[in-house]
């Protein structure tokens, strides 16, 4: 029998809140042909679209791949 109300207050904490990195909300202008890749990019995979290019902005962190740029 379920009970009208719960009482979580007393509730063990999730151990993995903390370990999850915040993400912030930014405004940024991508062409849409580059949105495009991802939005097919991700029907394949099954990710949303903006999951993977964070992963691929992360993957560039983490590796620390510098783009070489001529003008």
């Amino acid at each position: 029998m379920m009970k009208e109300e719960y009482d979580f207050s007393k509730g063990v904490k999730n151990p993995y809140s903390t370990a999850l990195k915040t993400k912030k909300v930014v405004t940024i202008r991508i062409e849409d042909e580059t949105i495009d890749y991802f939005k097919k990019l991700s029907n394949e995979v099954n990710l949303p679209y903006q999951t993977l290019i964070n992963l691929y902005l992360k993957d560039c962190v983490e590796q620390q791949r510098k783009l070489h740029i001529s003008w």
